[in-house]
């Protein structure tokens, strides 16, 4: 079942959403002022929804938009160093049709993989608040319902994201054990209903950078995956 006109609509809705005043302010401003860097942008400025196809068989949760990415192509991870190493991966595994992610227009295709987020507008210092997560998390909820059919595995970047994706897995019809399984990078965890769950380290420039997490132990876990949800 491929569901893309439901998630199409879910898209434009979440793309219109202002429920959070912190997060609104906080984005549009961004957009405004712009970073020298990318003066001659014009910035997308709203939330972002997931990007992939609607049967996807995988899903990456991550944190948020960044001020300068997301935020400013008006695409999950793209346009910025965290989305460099993960669609890297992507490619490397055969589940992206190029290694780069820089824009809307690019031509970027990801197979069988659904790149989200349980917040979806850029939050100063990278930090949403748990009510913006909890507010947002409809947004998440509704787009795993619609990704149910064919989902059979996630993987999710980060603790922030591991405690927002459980509650909205349960919403979405899935059973997580009690207590709730701890966030570990290389963390399984079989979900009643026909998923598995992964953890694993953020692809952020802080934990890519210092080593945290390689391209290799990345590439593992995407991989290993990829194989449980039959794309490999």
């Amino acid at each position: 079942m491929d569901d893309s006109g439901g998630l199409a609509r879910l898209d434009r809705r979440v793309s219109e959403c202002r429920a959070c005043p912190r997060l609104v302010e906080w984005r549009e401003e961004v957009a405004r002022t712009k970073r020298a860097a990318f003066a001659d942008w014009t910035y997308w400025g709203r939330p972002v929804p997931g990007y992939g196809p609607a049967d996807a068989r995988l899903a990456i949760i991550g944190l948020a938009p960044a001020a300068h990415g997301g935020n400013r192509t008006g695409r999950m991870f793209t346009g910025d160093r965290s989305g460099d190493v993960l669609y890297q991966a992507l490619y490397d595994l055969g589940l992206a049709s190029q290694p780069t992610s820089v824009a809307l227009d690019d031509g970027l295709e990801l197979y069988g993989v659904r790149v989200t987020a349980p917040v979806h507008c850029a939050p100063p210092a990278n930090k949403p608040t748990p009510g913006e997560r909890d507010t947002c998390r409809p947004w998440l909820v509704q787009e795993l319902k619609l990704l149910r059919p064919t989902l059979r595995a996630v993987v999710v970047l980060g603790a922030f994201g591991w405690q927002a994706a459980l509650p909205a897995l349960t919403e979405a019809g899935w059973t997580v054990p009690r207590p709730r399984p701890a966030f570990g990078h290389g963390t399984h965890v079989p979900l009643e209903g026909g998923l598995d769950l992964y953890g694993c380290f953020h692809v952020s420039q802080r934990n890519t950078f210092t080593g945290r997490l390689t391209p290799e132990m990345l590439r593992e876990t995407l991989g290993t995956a990829a194989r449980t949800a039959g794309l490999l």
